[in-house]
């Protein structure tokens, strides 16, 4: 079992920057995958970034150059930094943990992000 929890959601202008965080209830090395995803309103939730334990990265195009995915293993954090925010990034940002064992989905409460044009 693991629970999750996303801070750092906002206001923001477009052009600017948020950090998001995601902190897990346990050790996050051994997970396999940590990633964001996102559900703009009336949209589908869809992929935003994934970082793996032995830290490759995988980006939606959309957020390709402007956003990062990191992990701090000993803080049981993941991070996105968000730069360069336009309005169509306005959505609600999920926190995702994956274990391979068993084929395990975790998910955050959520986090909403809304970017002022």
């Amino acid at each position: 079992q693991v629970q999750l929890v996303e801070s750092g959601g906002g206001l923001v202008q477009a052009g600017g920057s948020l950090r998001l965080s995601c902190t897990a209830s346990r050790s996050i090395f051994s997970i396999n995958a940590m990633g964001w995803y996102r559900q703009p309103p009336g949209k589908q939730r869809e992929l935003v970034a994934t970082i793996t334990s032995g830290g490759n990265t995988n980006y939606v195009d959309s957020v390709k150059g402007r956003f990062t995915i990191s992990r701090d293993n000993a803080k049981n954090t993941v991070y996105l930094q968000m730069n360069s925010l336009k309005p169509e990034d306005t959505a609600v940002y999920y926190c995702n943990a994956y274990l391979a064992v068993g084929l395990r989905n975790y998910w955050g409460q959520g986090t909403q992000v809304t970017v002022s044009s």
